[in-house]
């Protein structure tokens, strides 16, 4: 299967702090191994790590997840999500977690994303 060739934009939440962020592409199963300990992981992974189906996501993500997949076949920009290191050392994805998610469970096994420069160690074994 071949996967949609996306049109990646800033995330706006960068915007304003040039400088402090790095778009790197970064293995999608290493970032979900990581996450799934996010006390925020819930709504979208199951306990075993997996990405729920949509119809067992809440309702609002739902609405973002069929939102972003309306984006993908307009192809419409989406914003990178953003990601960061976690209070207990885990990857936190700190913007468009939806954005992450929803790639992610259409097959997408790489993702730029922004990385906070400051991080970028921590980072390199995802990348």
């Amino acid at each position: 299967m071949r996967l949609p060739d996306i049109h990646f934009i800033d995330n706006k939440a960068t915007l304003s702090k040039q400088g402090a962020y790095r778009t790197e592409n970064v293995q999608v199963g290493k970032i979900l191994e990581s996450w799934r300990f996010s006390l925020f992981s819930f709504e979208w992974l199951t306990p075993d790590g997996l990405i729920r189906d949509v119809e067992n996501l809440p309702e609002a993500e739902q609405q973002k997840y069929q939102s972003i997949l309306t984006s993908m076949s307009q192809n419409a920009p989406i914003e990178r999500p953003v990601l960061g290191i976690g209070i207990m050392d885990n990857i936190e994805i700190g913007s468009r977690r939806d954005v992450f998610l929803t790639l992610a469970k259409q097959g997408f096994s790489t993702l730029p994303v922004h990385v906070p420069v400051a991080h970028l160690k921590e980072f390199t074994p995802y990348l």
